[in-house]
């Protein structure tokens, strides 16, 4: 399709400041990048509370096809995010591209691993749109690990949000210092944060462990962390102690899980005590009930310290950049079992906890106050340059090419021949297809957690 130009297109389109609605997609492609991205775009729109101006809000809901789609029970668990679950679609990225060329979008928010954003950077640009979205991308949590090759993937969006005054500090220093614009970090909170601050309650005395999927990796310390947490039940049996997990077996989160603590918990000496169990649902509601948050480095840690609850990071393991860990140096939480089984409990540092973004101290209103100001001015801009993503195929011709061929587009931003979508292929066509694909995803998950630790088991012998 030829590029439009403003003369043909432009009397189509109406500036984003005069419409009724603001209308905002988000396309993620995980259940806790779903939850950041729609609770993003409320926290952009604004509200009420906020001192914005009551003007109505349309959240449109994409899910990128791959291996972590979130299943419908995985976006109902996620909670409250202002969008009904059962309006959104999945969708492929050329999909994706044609969706937001036809529909005119004022604000598109990526909550996508950094290569997704890169593929649609270059994508929303080869459209060359009259008037095209402000484009709005970040990180679903704590950045401990690959933050250059992560930045630079999302280099390119108008707005890069920085969860903390820390985090945005290191995203500019990275812009800065491969020559790149950092005009477009700005720092905001993760959008997920809220609740009461704890309160004690006379009888209760919950600890609650937020698992990770991928951290740690090896059964052996997976199994470690369980034995102890069964130990520090079995050590306190009037306390309630509670294994927070982020999925069920087979499904997919934003990180593989390879072994579920579900599947490790069946083979624990004697059984679970009594006072012990396995909960699934939304974190908030688990932390309204909890006194004593433990975590090896998971993000609920920042929800558990944004309400005062008492959080502890375990140093059992080691305190090292594979395990994620490292980024509570400083903080005063890092801690053992053998301390929390004596009774001890953490206290936050102040100066630490000032600069994460936890707004502990009751600012969390004002949090998203200048990313709002600056979508504002971006759509009250008029027509905005075309996207330009630091990495093109004049500085990375050996990787970005690779990275949008994933996505079915090629080097120029524009989707490869036979990238088509399934309206284009009829109906018949495309249930097949979403047949063949659905069986295939479960086969992948099934190797993910069955075979693939079966075969890994085989080579250490």
């Amino acid at each position: 399709m030829p590029p439009r130009t403003d003369e043909t297109a432009a009397p189509a389109v109406t500036p984003a400041a005069d419409r009724a609605a603001l209308r905002i997609a988000v396309l993620a492609d995980s259940d806790t990048r779903w939850k950041w991205g729609a609770l993003t775009a409320r926290r952009l729109a604004g509200s009420p509370e906020a001192g914005a101006a009551e003007r109505p809000v349309e959240i449109s809901g994409l899910l990128l096809r791959g291996r972590a789609t979130p299943t419908p029970r995985q976006l109902a668990e996620v909670g409250e995010v202002g969008v009904d679950a059962g309006r959104v679609r999945e969708v492929t990225a050329v999909e994706f591209l044609h969706t937001v060329r036809d529909e005119a979008y004022d604000v598109v928010v990526l909550a996508l691993v950094g290569g997704a954003v890169q593929a649609m950077l270059h994508g929303l640009a080869a459209l060359d749109l009259p008037r095209r979205p402000v484009v709005v991308t970040g990180y679903v949590g704590v950045v401990y690990e690959k933050l250059a090759d992560g930045l630079l993937l999302r280099h390119g969006a108008d707005v890069v949000l920085a969860n903390s005054r820390h985090d945005g500090a290191r995203f500019r220093a990275v812009y800065e210092g491969v020559g790149a614009d950092a005009s477009s970090v700005t720092e905001a909170a993760l959008p997920f944060l809220g609740g009461e601050p704890h309160r004690a309650e006379e009888g209760r005395d919950t600890v609650v462990f937020a698992a990770q999927p991928s951290v740690p990796a090896s059964r052996a310390d997976r199994m470690y962390l369980l034995r102890r947490l069964v130990e520090h039940a079995r050590l306190h049996p009037a306390r309630e102690v509670l294994l927070k997990l982020r999925s069920k077996p087979g499904e997919h989160t934003t990180h593989i899980e390879e072994l579920p603590y579900q599947r490790l918990a069946e083979r624990i000496p004697g059984g679970l005590p009594p006072n012990f169990s396995l909960v699934y649902g939304h974190m908030g509601e688990v932390l309204d009930r909890t006194d004593l948050l433990v975590t090896v480095s998971s993000t609920a840690a920042l929800e558990s310290l944004h309400r005062r609850i008492p959080t502890a990071i375990l140093s059992d393991l080691g305190v090292r950049e594979a395990l994620g860990n490292h980024h509570f140096i400083g903080s005063g939480l890092i801690t053992s079992w053998d301390h929390l089984d004596g009774g001890r409990r953490p206290e936050p540092d102040t100066e630490w906890l000032a600069g994460q973004g936890v707004a502990a101290d009751g600012t969390y209103g004002a949090a998203y106050d200048t990313a709002r100001v600056r979508v504002a001015a971006l759509l009250a801009a008029g027509p905005l340059p075309r996207l330009a993503p630091y990495y093109t195929p004049a500085t990375a011709p050996g990787y970005l090419p690779g990275i949008l061929a994933r996505y079915h587009l090629g080097p120029d931003g524009h989707p490869l021949p036979g990238a088509v979508t399934a309206q284009e292929t009829g109906r018949v066509r495309g249930a097949v297809r979403e047949t063949v694909r659905n069986a295939a995803r479960g086969a992948y998950r099934h190797g993910v957690q069955r075979i693939a630790p079966v075969i890994r088991r085989m080579g250490e012998l």
